[in-house]
């Protein structure tokens, strides 16, 4: 596999190897140790997959104190993935790294702890893979605005269709309980 570092350190973009020929494809979602060589330690212990359409955006979320680390892909369609440093104290707090991820790149992005997720399809339809490295906590669970100007995120869709719970998230500068830089 090929690991792709991001203009932020712990953000990573993973490229399964793929073997094909005329019959199809096959690739290596996941397999431990070699994850582990690049810094993605913890096991995983919950997958999740969703499916949504066009100008679907979900986002950006995160949990503190029950964090997770998210290895995401697409397993059809295309999405803009992004993740936003939310660490206060993060020499790197506000910034985000934006990854189209297809059925045709095969590419994962690994989201640490600390960092929000977000993403938005750029197909019909995506169906969107997240192997958690910590399960679903409701109650940790914490929103920031899609579009905080102090993000800048270019998501490449005019109006998204958001969650009430999106549309109304804080802004990054009003948002509470976020993780601590050092701390996770």
């Amino acid at each position: 596999m090929n690991v792709i570092k991001t203009e932020l350190p712990e953000v990573l973009i993973v490229e399964p190897k793929l073997f094909g020929d005329q019959r199809g494809f096959f690739l290596e979602t996941y397999q431990s140790p070699r994850y582990v060589e690049h810094g993605i330690t913890r096991p995983f212990v919950q997958d999740n997959m969703s499916r949504s359409a066009y100008g679907v955006l979900r986002g950006l979320h995160l949990q503190n104190p029950l964090t997770q680390g998210k290895l995401v892909t697409v397993l059809r369609g295309k999405v803009l993935d992004v993740a936003v440093d939310v660490r206060v104290g993060s020499p790197n707090f506000g910034k985000h790294v934006a990854v189209e991820l297809s059925e045709d790149n095969r590419r994962q992005l690994w989201v640490p702890r600390g960092f929000a997720h977000g993403f938005v399809v750029l197909s019909e339809t995506a169906d969107f893979f997240y192997k958690c490295d910590d399960f679903y906590s409701p109650k940790d669970e914490l929103s920031i605005r899609w579009n905080d100007p102090a993000i800048g995120i270019k998501w490449g869709v005019d109006k998204p269709q958001l969650s009430a719970k999106d549309a109304d998230a804080p802004l990054l500068a009003d948002a509470s309980n976020l993780p601590t830089y050092g701390q996770i």
